[in-house]
């Protein structure tokens, strides 16, 4: 993400240039080069405030959100009700710890949740939630809660030679 910042700021630096310094070197009329510059500004300027500014673009706005922290674990949430959203799945949770965020699955195809979702929030907010909500009902479905399992890349799966 900082090198998208970064590389907004040096756009926002080279049409600034090319507006200030370039353009009214080859047209004596600055009306030419005011676009440039505008623009150049424009961008300079949402550059600095991104740079400077909240650089946290995974969270929402939401005064329920959890300070920044290195200290994070991730869940796996199995047999949710397919009518369950990220929003329930998330208030469920924020009653054992700071959650961090929440991704339910959905099939590709057809944009239907898939019954099973990643909740992330503070270690002992997921441990306590991990021993409350295990096996426990639901919505009239029973819940099946985990640590998740790191994802491994199609290289590092053990598939018996063919």
């Amino acid at each position: 993400m900082k090198s998208t910042k970064l590389g907004s700021f040096l756009i926002a630096l080279v049409l600034a240039g090319v507006g200030f310094f370039i353009l009214p070197v080859f047209n004596a009329d600055y009306a030419m080069a005011a676009p440039f510059l505008a623009i150049g500004i424009l961008i300079g300027a949402s550059a600095v405030l991104l740079v400077s500014g909240n650089t946290s673009t995974t969270h929402s706005t939401n005064s329920n959100t959890p300070e920044q922290s290195d200290e994070r674990q991730t869940l796996y949430v199995g047999n949710l009700p397919y009518r369950a959203n990220e929003a329930v799945v998330r208030e469920l949770f924020e009653k054992y710890g700071s959650v961090y965020s929440v991704r339910l699955v959905k099939d590709k195809q057809t944009g239907r949740r898939r019954g099973f979702g990643f909740v992330t929030m503070d270690p002992s907010g997921a441990q306590d939630a991990m021993g409350k909500l295990n096996d426990n009902e639901f919505q009239e479905r029973v819940l099946k809660v985990r640590e998740a399992k790191e994802k491994t890349s199609p290289d590092n799966s053990s598939h018996a030679a063919e």
